[in-house]
């Protein structure tokens, strides 16, 4: 597989074969991270490859010159079923080659590029004390009054609560602590994948398909996501109260969990000094075009521009709950067993007993689901606690597209602000714009062309400015007990091609002399005009689409027969009767797409639901 990852690496990006070795070695590297199906999808996507070589020019792709197998490729790429093969490898091809270093891949980038390891100066922050403990240094059998499962936004914030009310509380985290020290001295690329669960190639399948990453470990995804702060739009509050009858969602009720979480995270506007040039231009363009647009507020507030928050700040600046309130709930008591994936969920006679994770037992009259929009719901299947028809039903993504502009001076986009700037200007229309960089390789914007065209791109990748969008999509999605399937509703289709509209109109009012659309049939727009009729013929399932917000997946609602969890974040079970001491506490339980990054709203509905259970 290895020679056929070689000969494919060297093709699409432009490289001798000894250079492609390098590069499919590295890949091999990272992808012992992958699930098996997609470590079996990378060589059968490298024998799809070899096969057409051997149809189209007569010999494996390893014996063929460059340009005959840029010829082969290219060919591939103008059909629908060629294009899927030869996009599965270039994204996981890029990340190896960007880890690759200077020969293999670009570079570049804060210390260097994602193939090298960090120097971004002091810490803002050390690491804090923790009470963890390894699974395999717990007791089999122990007892506790309540048990979180995981140590993310919400799981942090339950346990806090649980133990400031004086339970005792042990938080169960899958992932492993990581440390300041590893997020400075180890590359990027490495950091990616061990800090993502599956490395980062979670998927929702679909037409098009989306990549879900979700951050693994002591912290969960506040370990990785890009610091965004948004505040719960009072619209979205007013629907989860009406339509979805929680009362807790009331703008006067969930006001204060929203001022008690911004306290926790230490919330600002970012400062404008270490925005970067990628931010500078957002807020150009938006200005130009008199569209609203200011600085992001953030949870990093000794933010030095590093551009890593996305594999682990390595300066401990921005503010994850590993750095406030899981030292907090530690403080008042609770420990973090680390290693620890929970099997199932033990009940009886409709009331929690505790779990089992491995071959060990928990007992605890309490337990918290805090898992994520994706293991929550899946964790409840194992435990027999999944048979409410909603459950696993109902998963809204918050899909992204990205879009690139070419100026004439350089930008660097990784140096700055990950996530810099919010143009509001059509929020109200569902789509949230945002200046998000970062180095070649590890970003969502995926550079045209194969061979040498995408070699001439990645090298000259300091002149690309990157905005992203998200869209409130609708629940089209569904999380079963090994995959998760995703429709996107032909109304979110129109929001997409109404961002990269509104994306491409910044970069051009920004001075971008072109626009990289990110749309194959038509990858590069001169002008307005041009992009203007790129997006009307677009097909959306061509799209590279990532998401980094699943929600709803066991959702909160006052309806027995439409909401698997309570108002309060109790869950029911078939027929809408309560599970006694069972609770959901992330982002599964939020009704509807948030509208915004979530972390401050899983944190609010967390708060709420860790200070309801601790009082029953």
């Amino acid at each position: 597989m290895t020679e056929r990852l070689a000969a494919a690496a060297a093709t699409l990006l432009g490289l001798d074969l000894d250079e492609g070795r390098r590069v499919a070695a590295e890949l091999t590297h990272l992808a012992a991270a992958f699930p098996l199906p997609a470590r079996l999808g990378l060589g059968a996507a490298g024998g799809g490859l070899d096969v057409a070589a051997r149809l189209l020019a007569g010999g494996p792709l390893a014996r063929l010159d460059q340009p005959t197998r840029e010829a082969v490729c290219t060919t591939l790429a103008h059909r629908p079923a060629g294009r899927a093969l030869v996009e599965a490898l270039k994204v996981p091809l890029l990340l190896a080659a960007a880890a690759a270093g200077p020969n293999g891949g670009p570079g570049g980038g804060p210390g260097g590029g994602p193939g090298v390891r960090s120097t971004v100066g002091d810490l803002a922050a050390p690491d804090p004390e923790l009470s963890c403990v390894a699974v395999d240094d717990w007791p089999h059998r122990s007892r506790t009054d309540a048990v979180v499962i995981g140590s993310g936004a919400g799981g942090a914030m339950a346990a806090r609560e649980l133990a400031r009310a004086g339970l005792s509380v042990v938080v169960l985290e899958e992932g492993r602590r990581f440390t300041a020290a590893e997020f400075r001295n180890r590359r990027p690329a490495d950091r990616f994948v061990d800090l993502y669960r599956d490395g980062g190639a979670t998927m929702a399948l679909g037409n098009p398909p989306v990549l879900l990453p979700a951050g693994r470990g002591v912290g969960g995804t506040t370990l990785v996501n890009s610091g965004t702060c948004y505040r719960t739009p009072d619209r979205v509050l007013r629907r989860w109260r009406d339509v979805h009858g929680l009362a807790l969602a009331d703008p006067e009720e969930f006001g204060p969990l929203l001022d008690e979480v911004e306290r926790t995270l230490r919330v600002a506007a970012q400062p404008v000094d270490v925005l970067g040039r990628n931010g500078e231009l957002a807020l150009a363009g938006a200005a130009a075009l008199g569209w609203r647009a200011a600085p992001l507020r953030r949870n990093a507030p000794g933010c030095a521009g590093s551009c890593q928050c996305a594999v682990g700040c390595p300066r401990n600046a921005k503010n994850g709950v590993h750095l406030n309130a899981l030292p907090q709930a530690c403080a008042a008591g609770a420990v973090v067993v680390t290693g620890a994936r929970v099997d199932r969920v033990v009940t009886a006679r409709g009331r929690a007993v505790g779990v089992r994770f491995g071959r060990r037992l928990l007992a605890a009259p309490i337990v918290v689901l805090a898992a994520g929009a994706i293991e929550t719901p899946r964790l409840l299947f194992r435990s027999g606690l999944g048979r409410h028809p909603g459950t696993g039903r109902g998963l809204a993504v918050h899909p992204t597209v990205s879009v690139a502009g070419r100026f004439a001076e350089p930008v660097v986009a990784w140096r700055g602000v990950l996530q810099s700037v919010g143009v509001e200007e059509l929020h109200d229309d569902g789509v949230l714009i945002e200046a998000t960089a970062g180095p070649p390789g590890l970003v969502s914007f995926v550079p045209p062309g194969i061979g040498r065209a995408l070699r001439a791109e990645l090298a000259n990748a300091d002149r690309l400015a990157t905005v992203g969008a998200m869209i409130a999509d609708q629940p089209g999605g569904r999380v079963g007990t090994r995959l998760v399937r995703y429709r996107l509703a032909r109304s979110d289709a129109d929001r997409l091609r109404l961002a990269i509209m509104a994306i491409g109109r910044l970069l051009f009012a920004a001075g971008a002399q072109e626009v990289l659309t990110g749309l194959p049939h038509r990858p590069y727009a001169r002008d307005v005009i041009e992009l203007r009729a790129a997006v009307a013929t677009a097909d959306i399932r061509q799209l590279h689409m990532a998401a980094f917000h699943p929600t709803g997946s066991a959702a909160m609602g006052a309806d027995p027969q439409q909401a698997p969890v309570g108002p309060d974040g109790r869950l029911r079970g078939v027929d809408g009767v309560w599970v006694d001491g069972v609770w959901v506490a992330d982002a599964s339980a939020l009704p509807s797409c948030p509208e915004v990054n979530p972390q401050l709203s899983i944190m609010a509905v967390a708060l709420a639901v860790g200070r309801a259970a601790a009082a029953r």
